[in-house]
């Protein structure tokens, strides 16, 4: 069998970009210890009104963190908990939230916001509030017959 040399060519290019690529990753992974987020905080979904932060849903401020702001959220059937919140602008806010019965999606459009929520499971992301406004939450996750009245807002004021 005779193969061509610019096939010969592509070939050894191919394979070594593959080679690249995979060390690149396997550095990244190993070394340097970079790894995909995981649900490592856990709850008991019978338990969330009752477990703090979950008790008490909403906007509070925090010392000696990385962000000024805990935002905390609890899904359940066909609703956020709580349903509007005003967050200062320019606040570095740590979104949290968990779910009391099915799997919900929240999504904060027109930001990068977009989490599962699972019950059983806590789901977190930080990030900054730069433009006045009204942030419409969403479930992006079917969760029922009620699911397209799901939404929540978050308001951001001077």
């Amino acid at each position: 069998m005779h193969v061509h040399k610019y096939e010969k060519i592509w070939l050894i290019f191919g394979i070594t970009t593959l080679i690249v690529f995979l060390s690149v990753v396997g550095v990244s992974a190993f070394y340097a210890g970079n790894q995909p987020p995981s649900c490592l905080t856990v709850i008991d979904p019978e338990k969330v009104d009752t477990t703090a932060p979950f008790n008490e849903p909403g906007l509070k401020k925090v010392e000696g963190k990385d962000w000024d702001y805990e935002l905390v959220f609890v899904a359940q059937a066909f609703a956020y908990t709580p349903g509007d919140v005003e967050v200062p602008l320019g606040a570095k806010v740590k979104v949290i939230a968990t779910s009391k019965d099915v799997i919900h999606g929240f999504e904060v459009a027109g930001t990068n916001i977009n989490m599962m929520v699972e019950p059983g499971y806590i789901s977190e992301h930080i990030t900054t509030f730069d433009k006045t406004g009204e942030y419409l939450i969403l479930c992006n996750e079917y969760c029922g017959a009620g699911h397209h009245m799901m939404m929540s807002k978050i308001k951001v004021v001077e």
